[in-house]
Parts: structure tokens; C-alpha cells; sequence
């Protein structure tokens, strides 16, 4: 009944992801037609690389987070104190994230300097504040989303992720021909403004969550802070990635070089982000209830059954996409500035990230496995492992293969990081057969009520 459950959610969740995500997924091939290739683009995709790393410190503390599991319990057992925790939540996520943003924004102006002549700069300084205010508004976005999701509303986020993209895609249709590349930031800003009033308003007005801004400390936002600051710390060193994959295809002297690396990748990943849009934001709610109930058996199979799944079809996806790549590519990439050698390339790098792709799909499964379980601290050595892994491989492969290695380098490192979780997931679990992982006792009326509610939904 559990695997029914999650795969009947999953897929009424589907469609709507596939529908309302379509214009998001677009967006890579709007921008390739708008703007095509070259030192401006690949001046964008550095900035976005750096900003995306420092938004790793911002939108992990909630985004499939121990959030979700210590939600999940506190609703349960302390359902009077959940309004002030939700304010103090926000308000916190607020002050941090604005501190961040700001420290970040002063980094990259000085690193901008640094990098590039005058021209590139003035491109990359005009980005800088229009991504600081992105960071703030993109974990606003994400609170109201996890809370939509703990209460198993899976519908609303891509609903508002469409309308945001739309808002997006409409201001950077009118504004790029004078604008430039430097418009694209500005343009996610107001889209990303736009989901996160659309969630906030339906999580406070439709779902009744009330939120009270406050700076309280409860215990729950204490076991919070300190689970969520060892995901998050694994996930900035992780972050680290794209921004050295882009510093080395810079080494290589290819013009849009890192452009079309970028490019080639999000192709190779576009089976995974309806993966992670539909199944595992459900995958994680049942395993953070399993887990409120101690239910260690079922925790194992499902995280099981959920591999095979995602490896079976990520593996299925890998094989299209490689037969297809260079039609595919030219069909969606050759138009506007975009050049016929740059899809040639594009479709040479395709096929090696797309060996990374279904161990890809099990390194998300695995790490909300771990996030479910309570089991957080283990991210910062996985994100080190990570980070240390794409270093090594990138100095190994970059010579040997050039622009191609790099992709390589990345697949490589997936499947070593999958691997490893899933030898650290077994550890975990043995440990809480044997007692040797601290829990918490769940009273019987508790998991009584976690049940009902379980066969319920």
C-alpha cells in the first residue's frame, strides 16, 4: 500500500509538473536563441555559477530539508507552537540570507574586477545586485514551497513556478534585444518575486498556516539549525563544482566553451528534474513519517524500490537521449545566434554527461534518504568528498579529452558519490536497528496518528 501510495501521488503530481515546468525547462533554449554564444554568455553562466553557490547556503536549509521531518513531528506533538516557529523560521532565513547575499555581492564584485577587462566587468557588476536580491526571494520561495509540501499539497509549486517563469520568459522577450545579457538576473528576479507572493499567499490564506514573525528559539528550530547547517555546509562545498568546471573551460581556450558545456549538461539532466519536481518531494514526506514512526523496515524498502525505479528509467532516458542528441539539438539550439558548430560540440559532450545521469538519480534518492532519517551530518564529508572527487577527475580528464573530460569528470563524480551514500545509508540504518543513533521515543498515540494519517492519504 505505501509504494501504491507514493506512486499514485507521484504521478497525479506528473502531469502538472510536466505541464506548468515546460517554460522553465525552455528557458536554456530561449537564452541560446536570444543571446547564442560567447565571452558575454559565458560571463553570465560564471556569475550564475558563483551566485548558485551561495544560494546552496540559502534555499538547502529548507528545499528537502530536516525541515520537512522535524515538521512532520512537531505538528503532531506540538501543533500550538508551530505558527511561531514557522515566523521564526522565516525571519530567521530573512537576516541570514540577507546577510549572505550581501557578503556575496561585495566577493563577486572584487573577484569580477579581478577577472575580467572592463568591457565583461561593466556586464558582470550589473548582474550582481539583481542575484543578491534573487538569493533572499528564491529561500523565501522555498520555506512556503516545504510547507505546502509537509501538508502534501504537491500541486501549488509547479503552478507558481509557471506563472513566475512566464513572467520571466515575457520580461526577457521584451527587454534583451537592448538589454543584453545582463537582463536575464533582473528578469529571474521578478519571476522568482512573483512564485514565492503566489506560495506564500496560498500556503498562509488557503492552507490557514498561519506564520507569526518572531526570533524565538524553540527546541525544534534548534535541532534545525544544527542539522540543517551541516546540509547546508555539504551542499556549498558541493556548489563549489560548477564554478571550478567553469574555470577550467576556460583553460581550454574554446570559445562558449563553458556555455556549451553548460548547455549539453542541462539537456543530460532534464529526465531528472521531473524526477525531483514529482516523486521525490512525496518520496521524502513518507520517508520523514517512517521514520516519526521508527519504521526502519520500511524506510529500506522503499528507499530500494525507489532505486530501481529511478535507475530504470533515468537509464531508459539515457539511451534516447544518446540516439537523439544531434537531431534533438539542432532542433532546439540552432536558431537565432546559436551556431551549427556549437550544437556539433554540444553534441560530443552530450553523450559524457549522460553516463552520470541514472547514478545521478540515485544520489537524489540517497540524500533525502539520509535527510529523511534525520542523518544531516554526514553532508559536509559528502560535499568534501564531492567537491574533492570533481577536482581530481577534471585535472585527470581535462587533458586527456579537453572540453568532453570535463562532462566525464562530472558524470564520474556522481557515480562515486552514489555509491558512497549508499554504503553510509546502510551504516544509518544498522545503527538504528542496534540503538547505537540517538531517537527520540514516539509515543503510541503518536504513531497511532501518523498511521491513520499514512493510510489516509
Amino acid at each position: 500500500m505505501k509504494k501504491r501510495s507514493i506512486a499514485r501521488t507521484a504521478l497525479l503530481v506528473l502531469p502538472a509538473q510536466v505541464g506548468f515546468r515546460a517554460l522553465e525547462a525552455s528557458l536554456p533554449l530561449l537564452l541560446a536563441y536570444w543571446f547564442g554564444r560567447g565571452d558575454a554568455t559565458d560571463v553570465y553562466y560564471f556569475a550564475w555559477a558563483v551566485f548558485a553557490f551561495a544560494g546552496s547556503l540559502v534555499f538547502s536549509m529548507h528545499q528537502d530539508s530536516a525541515l520537512v521531518p522535524i515538521l512532520a513531528e512537531e505538528r503532531i506533538r506540538r501543533p500550538e507552537g508551530l505558527p511561531r516557529l514557522r515566523g521564526s523560521l522565516l525571519a530567521h532565513t530573512w537576516l541570514i540570507g540577507g546577510a549572505i547575499a550581501i557578503v556575496v555581492g561585495a566577493g563577486a564584485l572584487g573577484w569580477f574586477r579581478l577577472r575580467y577587462a572592463d568591457a565583461s566587468f561593466a556586464v558582470a557588476a550589473r548582474m550582481v545586485p539583481p542575484f543578491c536580491m534573487y538569493l533572499v526571494v528564491m529561500a523565501t520561495r522555498v520555506f512556503f514551497g516545504t510547507m505546502c509540501n509537509v501538508e502534501r499539497q504537491f500541486f501549488i509549486q509547479p503552478i507558481a513556478s509557471f506563472i513566475g517563469m512566464l513572467a520571466n520568459v515575457s520580461i526577457l522577450a521584451a527587454t534583451h534585444r537592448d538589454g543584453g545579457v545582463a537582463v536575464v538576473p533582473i528578469a529571474s528576479l521578478a519571476g522568482e518575486i512573483i512564485a514565492a507572493t503566489v506560495l506564500a499567499i496560498y500556503a498562509i490564506r488557503v492552507l490557514g498556516l498561519k506564520t507569526e514573525l518572531c526570533l524565538d528559539r524553540p527546541p525544534a528550530l534548534m535541532t534545525f539549525a544544527r542539522l540543517a547547517s551541516s546540509e547546508v555546509g555539504g551542499g556549498a562545498v558541493t556548489r563549489v563544482n560548477p564554478v571550478i568546471d567553469q574555470l577550467m573551460a576556460g583553460l581550454t581556450a574554446v570559445v562558449g566553451g563553458g556555455t556549451m558545456l553548460r548547455y549539453a549538461g542541462d539537456v543530460a539532466l532534464l529526465p531528472t528534474s521531473l524526477l525531483q519536481a514529482a516523486l521525490l518531494p512525496v518520496l521524502m514526506s513518507h520517508l520523514a513519517e517512517d521514520f516519526a514512526r521508527r519504521d526502519i523496515h520500511t524506510i529500506r524498502r522503499t528507499v530500494i524500490k525507489a532505486l530501481l525505479s529511478v535507475g530504470g528509467i533515468l537509464l531508459a532516458a539515457s539511451a534516447l537521449l544518446f540516439f537523439v542528441r544531434l537531431p534533438l539539438l539542432r532542433l532546439v539550439f540552432l536558431h537565432g545566434q546559436m551556431d551549427e558548430a556549437g550544437v556539433a560540440r554540444m553534441a560530443h559532450l552530450l553523450p559524457y554527461h549522460l553516463v552520470g545521469l541514472a547514478p545521478f538519480g540515485a544520489l537524489l534518492v540517497l540524500a533525502r534518504a539520509h535527510v529523511a532519517t534525520k542523518n544531516g551530518a554526514i553532508m559536509i564529508s559528502m560535499g568534501i568528498f564531492n567537491a574533492t572527487s570533481n577536482v581530481v577527475f577534471n585535472l585527470i580528464l581535462l587533458p586527456l579529452l579537453g572540453l568532453e573530460g570535463l562532462a566525464l569528470s562530472t558524470s564520474c563524480v556522481q557515480t562515486a558519490v552514489a555509491i558512497l551514500f549508499w554504503f553510509r545509508f546502510e551504516k544509518r540504518l544498522e545503527n538504528l536497528r542496534t540503538g547505537a543513533a540517538t531517537l527520540t521515543p514516539v509515543p503510541l498515540a503518536v504513531a497511532a496518528k501518523l498511521a491513520e494519517e499514512k493510510e489516509s492519504a
